[in-house]
């Protein structure tokens, strides 16, 4: 497995590093990998003939310092899971690489950033996509759309509708392949927030899928989680082309755990 610290080897060797014709896979990522990340990796690594991994720490989608400081940074740990899966080259950005005019040039989407996680997280959206953007455009191998594929998970799934509407948006030659939620045995989605629960959150914790995915209605949604001990955010239904889903954001000691299912 290679590593590319940075981005002067990474733009030096990537059109050499493919024979013509290959498929890539792509894996962006913030680290702090878990199955999650793990089952989009081993699917790159089935459908593609190389599999790329990046990891960096994205400074403008978080709206709350602290967060970023929180958030957690084990890359031998991550290093040896993209070891595991048959990852072939693992990229590793710097901010001056992603942003080198101080983020002052941006993609801003004007109606589904603004909804569900985008209401009480302004400017959260507006930092994932110019960041994904940088990242599909710097791995970029090929204009053939058959030949790249980006793989992302259905946990954030209104960050992958915006992602897909951008790549549409835009033209980019990506083909973006998302991958069903992955859950803890008892249900609970995984996420690297899950770390920062205490033992009595995370007993709790699986309610949130258990009451997403039984409730009747949002209002008795609502009140079951409310009871069980949960603030939510928000908790609403939309409809998009691959069908209706239910969200819910929520808090348990201050910790906050997000989840949609298919109605």
């Amino acid at each position: 497995m290679i590593i590319d610290r940075g981005l002067q080897t990474w733009q030096r060797e990537k059109l050499s590093w493919l024979a013509p014709g290959a498929r890539l896979g792509f894996v962006p990522t913030m680290g702090a990998l878990h199955e999650g990340h793990a089952t989009l990796l081993r699917r790159a690594r089935q459908e593609n003939d190389a599999v790329l991994l990046s990891i960096f720490v994205n400074p403008t989608q978080f709206n709350d310092p602290r967060d970023l400081e929180l958030y957690p940074r084990p890359i031998e740990k991550d290093l040896q899971i993209a070891r595991e899966c048959g990852v072939d080259r693992v990229w590793l950005p710097e901010y001056q690489d992603l942003y080198p005019d101080e983020f002052h040039y941006r993609v801003d989407e004007s109606f589904l950033s603004t909804q569900l996680c985008g209401r009480t997280r302004p400017g959260h959206f507006t930092g994932v996509l110019s960041v994904v953007l940088k990242l599909l455009g710097l791995a970029q191998i090929s204009a053939d759309p058959e030949l790249q594929r980006a793989y992302f998970g259905e946990k954030d799934f209104q960050q992958l509708e915006l992602i897909r509407g951008m790549v549409r948006a835009f033209a980019l030659p990506w083909e973006i392949r998302p991958m069903p939620t992955v859950r803890e045995p008892d249900g609970l989605a995984l996420s690297s927030r899950n770390l920062r629960l205490s033992p009595a959150a995370r007993a709790v914790a699986p309610r949130l899928y258990q009451v997403l995915r039984s409730a009747t209605n949002l209002d008795r949604a609502r009140a079951e989680l409310e009871a069980a001990g949960f603030r939510v955010d928000y908790l609403e239904e939309h409809s998009f082309a691959s069908g209706r889903r239910r969200f819910v954001a929520a808090f348990l000691e201050e910790v906050r755990l997000i989840d949609n299912v298919e109605i």
